[in-house]
């Protein structure tokens, strides 16, 4: 892909940059608070943070009241630190994944531009900006945005410190690399330090370029990222003995070399994520990588760096037996910027036809009206109270293909004036796609986020009352109803906390039945089928509400609450 550009430097004055940004930034902020939060990510660390906040216990992280050590704590404390400025809520929850992610944007667009050139560092902007899964990530409240960024300021860290013609200058960025690690490392676990390693080494044995090794500022760098992550663990430890063992047994060898989380998934399970979640630019990834190759021999290569970054994150976690959608989100910046080097490439090659990308962006347009002819799909495997909201979403759908054609048209007509504002259109109408048809969600989300019943049922149930989970682990109505509640039989993903602390749960649910019975002030959570079972049983329970998928229950002699 080439284009011949008459004025690209007309795109990148200031004004218009900032301009654009601002437009963006207002796109990307203002759309956090529109839906609310679903299971099982956004609602686990939103209570988890909401405990933390409530408890005022900021070193053992809890959920659901059970200690949960399956992840350091460095986004709970943030998240719960927003929720004391402005109040619990949505938008809160979500700010720590939409903050990094918009940075990291910034910084991949800053790294580039200081190695291959402004324009090539604005279109690393743009690429990753666009990307879908990115902007998914951005808006979604879970570890992987976080971990994700401070594992790209690490990369980027890295890549300035190794181009810097200033020895100072680049002992400086290593020495923000290693913050970044460990800032990673606090977000996510070891794998924050161990990834960045492995794509060392890789890089190293593929360019047999060993130098590198002597340039890491490896005694002050390890002095720096012991001091960012040691007070944690080992306050963490001393409070609870049994937490180094779960942390770096279960949740990093284990978790890695077997199928106890039950998220296995085939070889090629990130390769559709690839292909969606990079999809504008999907066609530019082999040119970039080969451009890469090319630029490799000639002593340090930070486009190849990125490759290695790039392969081996996403090798790592394809063979690895825990496998989750988001585990791959820090390739996309290295992506990104591969990218934008090779558009910048392109876009100076004045006398090459751009007959490509041309032919690209009306593909996509083709695309977009292509999707059209599955809108009956969509919901085809509804549950039969749940039709209206899949109809409902086919309106946002809609939208966001029609926004999408729209665009990759305006995208193909620019092309034959100016290649820069090509791109940029092309990627507005990705992001304007992705950004729509997420936020549409809410249609299908706000059922499964059980916020109608929570706020229904918020001020009947009393302050202070013993709450019963049977057989289900809700991951947020606890948020919403800012109750935590006693596990039943089926722990789920407490299982650790439950074994730490016997003694405030209850294992099976003979022994639910029995504490039911003696607590006349109780209330309870269970699926309708569950409902209904322990009704044929003629145990004594009240409805109190339900939706869809749950139904609170409570003892029929239990008081009624004082704060209606």
């Amino acid at each position: 892909m080439s284009f011949s550009s008459r004025k690209p430097e007309t795109l990148l004055t200031p004004g218009k940059v900032l301009l654009l940004l601002a437009i963006y930034a207002l796109l990307w902020f203002g759309s956090l608070n529109y839906r609310h939060l679903i299971p099982s990510d956004e609602g686990r660390y939103a209570e988890m943070a909401r405990e933390m906040l409530v408890t005022g216990d900021w070193v053992t992280p809890r959920y659901n009241g059970y200690q949960y050590f399956e992840k350091p704590p460095l986004q709970i404390w943030v998240t719960a630190i927003a929720f004391k400025i402005f109040g619990i809520g949505d938008w809160q929850a979500r700010l720590w994944s939409a903050l990094t992610g918009f940075i990291t944007i910034l910084f991949a667009g800053f790294t580039s531009a200081r190695i291959y050139g402004a324009r090539a560092g604005w279109l690393t902007a743009v690429v990753l900006a666009s990307s879908p899964m990115w902007i998914i990530g951005g808006h979604f409240n879970s570890l992987d945005m976080g971990l994700s960024a401070f594992l790209v300021a690490a990369l980027c860290s890295l890549l300035l410190s190794q181009t810097s013609n200033n020895k100072n200058a680049s002992r400086q960025w290593m020495w923000v690399c290693w913050i970044m690690m460990g800032l990673a490392t606090l977000s996510k676990g070891l794998i924050g330090a161990a990834l960045p390693l492995m794509v060392l080494i890789a890089y190293s044995i593929s360019s047999w370029n060993w130098k590198i090794w002597k340039q890491l500022s490896v005694l002050s760098g390890l002095i720096i990222f012991l001091a960012i992550t040691a007070p944690w663990f080992v306050l963490v430890s001393s409070r609870n003995p049994n937490f180094a063992e779960f942390f770096f047994i279960h949740e990093h060898l284990q978790r890695f070399t077997n199928d106890a989380h039950s998220r296995t998934g085939p070889i090629y399970y990130f390769v559709p994520l690839l292909l969606i979640g990079f999809l504008p630019w999907i066609f530019q990834i082999p040119g970039a990588i080969a451009q890469a190759w090319r630029e490799s021999k000639r002593g340090f290569s930070s486009a190849w760096l990125l490759v290695c970054w790039f392969a081996v994150i996403f090798g790592f976690f394809s063979v690895s037996h825990s496998k989750l959608p988001g585990y791959i989100m820090p390739i996309f910046p290295a992506l990104a910027m591969l990218v934008g080097f090779r558009l910048n490439h392109n876009l100076g090659q004045m006398n090459v036809l751009k007959l490509t990308w041309q032919l690209q962006t009306l593909a996509f347009a083709i695309l977009g009206g292509i999707g059209f002819m599955f809108l009956d799909k969509v919901g085809a495997q509804a549950r039969p109270d749940e039709i209206a909201a899949y109809a409902s979403y086919v309106s946002w759908i809609i939208a966001a293909l029609i926004t999408l054609i729209v665009f990759s048209l305006l995208a193909a007509w620019q092309a034959k004036r100016n290649g820069l504002t090509s791109i940029a259109s092309f990627a507005m109408g990705f992001f304007l796609c992705a950004i729509i048809a997420g936020t549409g969600h809410e249609t299908l989300g706000r059922a499964v986020s059980g916020v109608d019943l929570a706020e229904r049922v918020k001020l009947i149930i009393p302050e202070k009352v013993n709450f019963y989970s049977v057989r289900i682990l809700d991951h947020t109505l606890p948020f919403y109803l800012g109750k935590t509640m006693i596990m039943v039989e089926d722990p789920d993903e407490l299982e650790f906390g439950v074994s730490q602390e016997p003694n405030v749960w209850l294992p099976t649910l003979d022994a639910f039945i029995v504490r039911w019975k003696e607590d006349p002030a109780s209330y309870a959570l269970m699926v309708p089928e569950q409902y209904t079972q322990l009704q044929q049983q003629g145990l004594p329970m009240q409805e109190v509400d339900r939706d869809s998928r749950r139904v609170i229950v409570k003892h029929p002699d239990s008081p009624q609450s004082l704060q209606q």
